[in-house]
């Protein structure tokens, strides 16, 4: 799916003709795309295993992006209601450098056909897509978008769904820190890329250099327990149960002062989503990149933590 030069320079404002784009060609495909469909879709439908899916931070357009583990979880985690929960296209990274693989496009594909199967696939843009905040309200070959959502649960609890960036002080006061600290992240990626290559000729299991040196620096520690502890208290303010986000790529589920804090983690290290079985637990699933190689017969390899709403 080719795009016009015009459009791969990425000036100021072309991130958002490029999505619009995406999305365009992506439905004039239609079922033309290489992706199997093969799979026990129930997206919204009798089928489907799930009342809710929670996804974020895909940064569809970098090479930290791991669509291939997505799709795979995608195809294994059909449900009523899909929530986009921001950065799912990386606008920052597409404006300095165009990058758009296939399996890219297929990720596309997928979204737009859970929709076309029913599934209610809702968008809230983050601050990486902030350039479809605009649209709020609108939709697009059937994915909603949203600036925040309202989840209700199957008993009844109300979870605010947001990004999060709102609640980070350095997008709020500093974005060209931001914009700095995005690139050396990019760099961290690419240089954990490398290391993880050594370290599977070598038999070693995968480990996370970003990751490492989140849980080193205190500051490090500090914001994050400060994002959480302030998007779990603006949603107790505005009577919600509990809270839905993404954003710091840390996924986690607990109380804070009596409200959930859900964060679903990303999809470039962590590979974690949230879930919402049919009864209303509520569970936050890890999913392996080895999963893809795998006969489809065989279980795939998951890591789940389940939390009750109080």
């Amino acid at each position: 799916m080719a795009l016009p030069a015009a459009l791969r320079a990425i000036p100021q404002g072309a991130a958002l003709a490029a999505w619009r784009s995406q999305f365009g060609d992506a439905l004039a495909d239609g079922d033309a795309a290489p992706l199997s469909d093969d799979e026990p879709h129930g997206d919204g439908g009798e089928r489907a295993r799930y009342r809710a899916v929670f996804i974020s931070d895909l940064h569809l357009g970098t090479a930290g992006c791991q669509a291939r583990p997505l799709l795979d979880f995608l195809k294994h985690h059909p449900s009523h209601t899909l929530y986009l929960v921001g950065d799912i296209i990386d606008g920052w990274q597409l404006r300095r450098k165009w990058y758009w693989p296939q399996a890219h496009n297929d990720v596309v594909q997928k979204l737009l056909r859970r929709s076309r199967k029913g599934c209610r696939v809702v968008f809230v843009p983050g601050n990486h897509d902030e350039f479809a905040r605009q649209f709020d309200g609108h939709s697009f070959g059937g994915i909603e978008v949203a600036n925040e959502a309202v989840h209700t649960t199957a008993d009844g609890q109300r979870l605010w769904v947001v990004h999060g960036d709102h609640f980070d002080g350095v997008i709020q006061c500093a974005k060209w820190l931001a914009y700095l600290g995005d690139n050396a992240y990019e760099f961290t990626l690419r240089l954990n890329r490398h290391l993880n290559s050594l370290r599977a000729r070598l038999g070693l299991p995968y480990w996370s250099l970003s990751q490492y040196l989140k849980h080193k620096v205190k500051s490090a520690l500090n914001y994050v327990t400060d994002f959480e502890r302030a998007v779990a208290a603006e949603a107790r303010s505005r009577g919600y149960q509990g809270v839905v986000c993404g954003h710091i790529h840390r996924a986690e589920m607990r109380h804070i002062d009596g409200t959930l804090y859900c964060n679903d983690g990303d999809w470039v290290e962590s590979l974690t989503a949230l879930v919402e079985h049919l009864d209303g637990r509520l569970e936050l699933v890890q999913w392996s990149a080895q999963a893809t190689t795998r006969p489809p017969h065989e279980e795939r390899s998951s890591e789940q933590t389940e939390c009750q709403l109080s």
